[in-house]
């Protein structure tokens, strides 16, 4: 099987495997304080650290989760549940966002009282800063802003500094979703938070991140929260990671996570250039192979991520040239893994002014860590007879609405 789906997950890298199986051999509970549960947790706050400098914050700052979905959660219920008040209720995010941000505003509207304010995005998928600004006014109304550092479907990159920026300078805490962009690209959460000048509890102050999108194992996440952000926690318990989050922690999880990080950070210089390389291979090729192919998301290989590729083919459905493939031993999808099976067109799409018809026949080929140019070649080899015999099905199906 070639495997072009990294964006759902990536296979683990073989230092995060080491690592977990090592650390499973490891007794003792991080918060005893006898000498082995003081071994386990030396472990685990080395591997906090270790997680931390990835993401160019420091481990106290790093609050580690189940798995992604659970870091946006908490940093999105928790910061709206300190913040909210009558006045002060809306939640602000760009049009498009992962579904782990769309359902966990949506409970705060019908759970909370909470407001949703999506601002437009453009044909590509960025949000329109000129909008953001209209929408953010003063701040005073605007509980937070939550949103992704780069598209996990399309793979545009956001404008994370200038909306830092405009969110600190009105008082207004950011959380932004790092899960499809880490990894691939460049994450320095300190930076970020200087160049930006915020205030306490201003401008970025969470990010959230997963390790099964770095090599790293399924199951464990992280929130980076900065020291002058308040939250209510989702979980109540012993008190664990600064009162944010309880529960007794996985060391092992959290051993392989940070192998993962370590690995990927230090060959990040390398490996993106890399996989831009493939990506542009295959984007190239497969236009030249079904020139009626629409790319979606930034056509400027510096505006997207360097692993993502995604086309909408007319006429086609995206679950038929996904299955076709898949015989074909090719894995690709059609967009987020979370959203697998849907039958429903692209929200992201939709929201950049496509077509629900356009929608439909998306597919996603993600590359990632173990990606070669032999995949990109099967992929390109597989993908005109796939295209072919989806359009046929395609065509055949339209023929029969229209009899009936």
């Amino acid at each position: 099987m070639v495997y072009l789906d990294h964006a759902a997950t990536t296979p683990m890298l073989p230092e995060a495997v080491e690592a977990l199986t090592a650390a499973l051999a490891v007794v003792g509970n991080p918060s005893s304080i006898h000498s082995a549960g003081q071994q386990a947790k030396r472990l685990l706050e080395e591997s906090r650290e270790q997680i931390a400098a990835t993401l160019g914050a420091d481990g106290i700052e790093v609050i580690l989760t189940g798995n992604g979905t659970e870091a946006v959660n908490l940093a999105i219920k928790g910061i709206w549940w300190q913040r909210q008040t009558p006045a002060r209720r809306r939640i602000l995010m760009p049009a498009g966002e992962h579904h782990a941000t769309l359902d966990t505003v949506e409970w705060l509207a019908q759970h909370e009282g909470a407001v949703i304010d999506e601002v437009a995005v453009d044909e590509v998928g960025r949000v329109r800063l000129d909008a953001f600004e209209s929408a953010l006014g003063d701040g005073s109304s605007v509980s937070l802003v939550t949103m992704l550092w780069a598209n996990n479907e399309v793979g545009t990159i956001q404008p994370v500094e200038q909306v830092a920026r405009l969110t600190a300078r009105a008082g207004v805490p950011l959380h932004v979703d790092a899960i499809s962009a880490y990894g691939q690209l460049p994450i320095d959460f300190h930076g970020l938070r200087r160049v930006t000048d915020a205030p306490g509890g201003a401008g970025l102050v969470a990010l959230s991140a997963s390790a099964h999108k770095i090599g790293g194992p399924a199951g464990i996440g992280a929130l980076v929260l900065d020291r002058t952000a308040a939250v209510e926690p989702l979980i109540h318990g012993g008190g664990q990671q600064r009162k944010v989050r309880s529960g007794t922690q996985d060391v092992a999880a959290a051993a392989s996570f940070a192998a993962a990080a370590r690995v990927v950070a230090a060959r990040l210089d390398d490996d993106a250039p890399r996989m831009a390389a493939l990506r542009d291979r295959l984007i190239a090729g497969a236009l030249d192979a079904v020139p009626s192919a629409r790319l979606s998301g930034d056509p400027d290989p510096a505006g997207r991520l360097p692993g993502n590729v995604h086309f909408s083919f007319p006429g086609c459905e995206g679950d038929s040239l996904l299955f076709l493939l898949d015989a074909a031993g090719v894995a690709v999808s059609t967009g987020s893994a979370c959203q697998a099976g849907v039958p429903e067109p692209s929200h992201v799409l939709v929201a950049m002014g496509r077509t629900e018809a356009d929608a439909r026949g998306a597919l996603r080929i993600t590359i990632g860590h173990t990606s070669t140019d032999a995949d990109v070649d099967a992929f390109l080899a597989a993908l005109p007879a796939a295209h072919a015999q989806a359009a046929r099905a395609g065509l055949a199906a339209r023929a029969t609405s229209f009899d009936r």
